[in-house]
C-alpha cells in the first residue's frame, strides 16, 4: 500500500531551489527601489512553489521571505521604531502572501490550472501589500505619520501609504508576478507533463 503522507523527491528538490530563489532575491533585490522601498521579486518563486509544491511550501517560502527582508536590513527603519511590532508584520505578511495564494491556487485548480496559477499571483501581492500596511496601521502609525508631514502632505497619511509607501512598488510587483509566474508554472508542468 502506497502512503500518500509522503512528500516525492521531486518536490522536496523543487521547494529547495524556490527557497534559495526566495533568499537570493530577496537579498538582490534589496537594492532595486522604487521610492524608499524594494521591490519584492521574491513574490514570484512564493507563487510557483505554492502552485508547484503545495500550500505549505508558500507559507514555508513566505516565512524565509519575511526573515529575508529581516536579515537584509530592508525593515530597518521600522525596526529601529519597534523591534516586536517590525518582526511580526515582515513574517506575518510573508507566511500570509504564500498560504493565502496557495489556498486561492488549492481551491481553483480542479477547474483550471492556469486560471488557478493567475489568480494565485493576484492574491500573493495583494495580501503581502495589504498585511504590511495594516502593520504600518498597528505599530507604525507615529512614525508614518512624521514621514507625511515630511514629504509634505501633513496629516494626509493615507495617501502617503499609499503613493508614497507602496505605490509603484505595488504595481511594478503585482504586474511582474501576474505576467511571470504562471508562465513559469505552465513550464514546470509542461516539462512534467501535467498540462
Amino acid at each position: 500500500m502506497k502512503n500518500t503522507n509522503k512528500m516525492s523527491t521531486k518536490v522536496i528538490v523543487l521547494c529547495a531551489i524556490m527557497t534559495a530563489l526566495v533568499l537570493l532575491l530577496q537579498l538582490m533585490g534589496a537594492s532595486i527601489r522604487f521610492g524608499q522601498f524594494s521591490i519584492s521579486l521574491v513574490l514570484i518563486p512564493i507563487v510557483v512553489g505554492t502552485a508547484t509544491c503545495g500550500v505549505w511550501a508558500g507559507a514555508w517560502l513566505g516565512l524565509v521571505f519575511g526573515l529575508a527582508v529581516l536579515m537584509s536590513g530592508d525593515a530597518a527603519a521600522f525596526l529601529a521604531v519597534n523591534v516586536p511590532g517590525t518582526i511580526l508584520t515582515v513574517l506575518a505578511k510573508g507566511i500570509a502572501c504564500g498560504a493565502f495564494s496557495g489556498l486561492v491556487y488549492k481551491l481553483l485548480e480542479k477547474h483550471n490550472r492556469y486560471a488557478a496559477v493567475i489568480a494565485a499571483a493576484v492574491v500573493c501581492p495583494l495580501v503581502n501589500t495589504g498585511v504590511f500596511l495594516l502593520g504600518c496601521l498597528l505599530f507604525f502609525m507615529e512614525t508614518v505619520s512624521v514621514w507625511a508631514a515630511e514629504a509634505g502632505l501633513g496629516a494626509d497619511v493615507g495617501r502617503y501609504m499609499i503613493f508614497f509607501m507602496v505605490g509603484a512598488n505595488f504595481i511594478f510587483e503585482f504586474l511582474l508576478n501576474v505576467f511571470v509566474s504562471p508562465v513559469i508554472v505552465r513550464l514546470i508542468n509542461i516539462r512534467n507533463k501535467q498540462y
